[in-house]
């Protein structure tokens, strides 16, 4: 598992037309972080505390937050 692929699904995330602008917003920013030069642990840790709070979010679809959950196992793999 890679860096790139957690990336990548956020990006899928983000093209999905019923993800909430403020959820997108979010996941745009994630995908900036993973990007940076920070530590990897530390841009992951950030990342899944942020998917945390996302998956949380009522406004958001079911469908959604399990795509949000997978994503969070794939960073877990990482750090």
């Amino acid at each position: 598992m890679e860096l790139k692929e957690v990336i990548d699904a956020l990006n899928e995330l983000c093209e999905d037309p019923s993800l909430p602008k403020n959820i997108r917003h979010k996941i745009i920013n994630m995908i900036k972080e993973l990007k940076g030069d920070c530590d990897n642990s530390l841009k992951v840790n950030k990342c899944l505390a942020e998917l945390d709070d996302i998956s949380s979010d009522i406004n958001i679809p079911t469908f959604i937050r399990t795509q949000i959950w997978g994503v969070a196992s794939m960073l877990e793999k990482l750090g």
